[in-house]
């Protein structure tokens, strides 16, 4: 029997944390518990989990940070538990690269299916590739390694992009000279029917034009197709990765 899926569940209201904790193990989960971004740290220095079920809004630092720190340094999946009233954080959330939100007060049923969907992305983009089904993308100067997440510029300097930022490129790479519209964005990026907000496509935009610009402000790659929605306005080309 294989090993049950690790949930740390980070809230600070044990109303919510206890009996979510319960209702996990009850669905074949092994889930722990943190009241607090610091002993989330604690608990995640002590052992390994699947995926973080985070609140945004808690006493000291709040879920804001402990995301950013769970997806830039261990590359955990990450789903925001959060109040009705705190959309600007799930935007900000997302622009970070969580992967899903629930919003509270939410049915558990609803929190399970969230968790395996995000899993079952996170298990295909971690499945191995053979050396010849690697590729590096080549556009405009630039290259990008997906299977590494790595973007490089014409003189070979790495440039550092989010995961959310990483998901949108690669979005445009494979759609390049194509008006894609924000719901359609929404939906490969968050890799799921959103009905998320149109400013968390906006944002991240324009964080990754001032990455792949020379001007961000005029930009050239990532063009605005008013009424319609962005296009990349590149040649795109697919190349073996030792090439």
């Amino acid at each position: 029997m294989p090993d049950a899926t690790r949930v740390l569940v980070v809230d600070d209201e044990a109303a919510l944390r206890e009996p979510l904790s319960d209702y996990l193990v009850r669905q074949g989960f092994a889930a722990a518990q943190a009241a607090s971004a610091a002993e989330a740290r604690a608990r995640l220095a002590a052992e390994a989990y699947d995926i973080v079920l985070l609140d945004i809004m808690m006493p000291g630092e709040d879920g804001l940070s402990l995301c950013r720190h769970l997806i830039e340094a261990r590359q955990l999946p990450v789903i925001f538990l959060t109040a009705r009233g705190e959309a600007t954080d799930r935007i900000v959330g997302l622009e970070i690269g969580a992967d899903d939100y629930v919003v509270k007060p939410f049915d558990p049923r609803e929190l399970v299916a969230r968790i395996r969907s995000v899993l079952r992305r996170a298990a295909r983009a971690a499945e191995p590739r053979s050396a010849a089904d690697e590729f590096h993308y080549l556009f405009e100067g630039w290259r990008l390694d997906p299977l590494r997440r790595r973007l490089t510029d014409s003189e070979g300097a790495v440039v550092s992009i989010s995961s959310a930022e990483f998901r949108l490129l690669v979005a445009f790479l494979d759609h390049p000279r194509q008006v894609l519209d924000r719901d359609r964005l929404l939906d490969m990026v968050q890799g799921r029917e959103a009905h998320l907000f149109d400013r968390a496509v906006d944002n991240q935009i324009s964080r990754l034009r001032r990455k792949v610009e020379r001007d961000s402000r005029n930009p050239e790659l990532i063009q605005t197709v008013w009424g319609g929605g962005y296009m990349l306005a590149a040649e795109v080309r697919k190349v073996p990765a030792d090439g």
